[in-house]
């Protein structure tokens, strides 16, 4: 399940906000609302688990579950959500399927 906790429970407002946070600041543009992913994708902060969404993004374990990954802060990454889905289960080589636009 995307979006969950190795539980599969959903994470909480304050871990859905530190990731969020770990988001790359743009310069000249609001970041509580917009920032990037490392792929360099656009995110929008209120389009969380939108996947109807170009600025749609979701919360990534960077080294996935399934591989012994854990829900610690540091294992955890926003993702566009389409960059979170082409990820898959990838790690530690991955690549991106949206980048800047």
């Amino acid at each position: 399940m995307y979006n969950s906790t190795i539980s599969g429970t959903n994470f909480n407002y304050d871990t859905i906000q530190a990731v969020w946070e770990k988001g790359v600041i743009v310069s000249g543009y609001d970041k509580n609302t917009y920032r990037k992913d490392k792929c360099g994708a656009w995110m929008q902060r209120d389009q969380y688990g939108n996947t109807n969404s170009k600025y749609g993004w979701e919360l990534d374990h960077i080294k996935p579950k399934e591989k012994g990954g854990s829900d610690h802060l540091s294992n955890l990454q926003p993702l566009q959500w389409e960059n979170n889905r082409y990820k898959s289960d990838n790690y530690p080589s991955w690549s991106c399927k949206v980048t800047s636009s």
